[in-house]
């Protein structure tokens, strides 16, 4: 089931209706649990089970974790949690990937072997429900948390539909807690949570399916050579497209949680104001970002064992957080070079502190300031170069990605031109426009940016959103980052 669809809307209308009738609390979560599983069933029923397993093995793990005391035994738990999650995770989303690689490889030293290919349907969300449980017995390891009490809680906890499939990514102590007392959405709570389900619904089926999907698979599934304009703009058009299409859903995830009386976390803060990388991963899949941070760069050694080791540490880090986006050489190269730009950032502010040290009498040195010229070409460098990255995270291939680039170059000889000028314009007039509002919204919550508008302006942007909604052709495919 998608949010982008009348199913959900009648499913959602119903779950509302539900989850405000005069139940007791436990009646109430257990309706919001059996809506989830029914949300995620209308994918696939069976992969239900795989949920089932990862929620009960987690949940007895993770308790038994914080009751033990012998470390011996609490290793052997977590490596259980470990290889029950991982190994589902790597069978389904990496089995067929590690055979193509395999066969490759003894095809190259000169074995003819061509096994039939595994037929893996990959579950829906396995990589963010696997990480979701996954913080949970490691940081009931760390006992860093306490365990979250009851069974009930712990599935409700692992999926609750609104970020079951695409995120964001939760944390116990994020969602868990919310469980415990009754919650029912405020009449300011059930207001700014059907704005965020409008916003993000806009942003997915108008902006994203509508104005610039067609023309960034146009770009990137030609096989005829394309002009330096047409692939400029098919690279801007996924780039604004894979913004509208996750950045809505996680809206949209927290807009339906909120209409529950539930709070998600932030999963994005206009990342195309972004100025560097470092700052564009804070803004973009926060939660992404902050678990990879948290559970892989920093136990790796972060940057506490020296400056070499930090900068491996940072391209392990960018590598897998590739490689988790997609069973694909390509998405390990988008890592690496995300990984690649955040060296060199650091080199340069490693440089201009080692400078300062150098100069004590220099004080309150000044960065780049967001409103200044300065600021604006930092980030707009820095727009440029993400821009490059989506490359090769929307090629299927290195030629198809080699073949782009080449002729954003201007390297490609006798192309014709590709897109009609109409398509040309709403990239043009979209992507200008999403770039305004980053700068502007740059440190602002779009509830908070609403709330600072007079009434009648909100007003008239909210009718906005649902009348074109409803002028659009319906959109029910599937948002992008279901597929990881």
């Amino acid at each position: 089931m998608v949010f982008n669809s009348y199913t959900f809307i009648v499913f959602f209308a119903i779950v509302l209706v539900l989850h405000n009738l005069p139940f007791s609390w436990k009646t109430k979560k257990i309706n919001l649990l059996l809506a989830s599983y029914i949300f995620y069933a209308a994918w696939n029923p069976p992969f239900i089970l795989l949920l089932w397993l990862s929620t009960l093995v987690d949940y007895f793990v993770g308790k038994a974790l914080y009751t033990q005391n012998n470390i011996h035994k609490r290793r052997v738990l977590l490596v259980i949690s470990l290889i029950g999650n991982l190994g589902m995770l790597c069978f389904f989303k990496y089995g067929g990937f590690l055979m193509e690689n395999f066969v490759d490889l003894v095809n190259a030293i000169g074995f003819n072997y061509h096994p039939p290919k595994p037929n893996i349907i990959l579950p829906a969300g396995i990589s963010f429900y696997t990480f979701t449980t996954l913080c949970y017995t490691i940081d009931m390891y760390k006992k860093e948390s306490k365990p979250i009490p009851t069974l009930l809680d712990f599935s409700l906890f692992v999926t609750f539909f609104p970020h079951l499939v695409a995120g964001p990514i939760v944390r116990p102590p994020q969602l868990a807690a919310q469980f415990e007392t009754p919650r029912t959405a405020t009449r300011k709570q059930l207001l700014d949570g059907m704005f965020l389900v409008s916003l993000g619904l806009f942003m997915k089926v108008v902006l994203a399916d509508g104005m610039l999907a067609a023309s960034a698979d146009a770009v990137f599934n030609t096989t005829k050579a394309l002009t330096s304009l047409d692939a400029w703009m098919g690279v801007l058009a996924f780039t604004g497209q894979i913004f509208f299409d996750f950045a809505g859903y996680s809206i949209c995830a927290m807009g339906a949680a909120l209409s529950l009386g539930f709070t998600l976390p932030q999963n994005f803060q206009t990342p195309y104001a972004a100025i560097g990388f470092s700052d564009f991963w804070r803004r973009w899949h926060i939660t992404l970002s902050a678990w990879l941070r948290d559970y892989l760069y920093i136990p790796l050694g972060g940057n506490r064992k020296g400056k070499f080791r930090t900068y491996i540490n940072l391209m392990i880090t960018m590598l897998l957080g590739g490689l988790w986006h997609g069973a694909s050489w390509t998405f390990v190269a988008w890592g690496g070079l995300h990984g690649l730009y955040l060296w060199i950032e650091k080199f340069f502010e490693d440089r201009k502190k080692n400078k300062l040290i150098a100069q004590p009498l220099v004080r309150n040195p000044q960065t780049p300031a967001t409103k200044t010229f300065p600021g604006i070409f930092y980030a707009l460098l820095t727009f440029f170069l993400i821009n490059i990255t989506w490359v090769f995270f929307r090629a299927t291939t290195f030629a198809g990605a080699g073949k782009i680039l080449g002729a954003m170059a201007g390297m490609a000889q006798g192309a014709m031109p590709l897109l009609t000028s109409l398509a040309i314009a709403k990239i043009v007039v979209v992507i200008t426009g999403m770039l305004i509002l980053h700068w502007v919204l740059r440190n602002t919550k779009v509830i908070d940016a609403a709330y600072k508008l007079p009434w009648w302006i909100t007003g008239t942007v909210w009718s906005a959103m649902l009348i074109l909604l409803i002028l659009s052709q319906e959109s029910s495919s599937a948002f992008i980052y279901f597929q990881f």
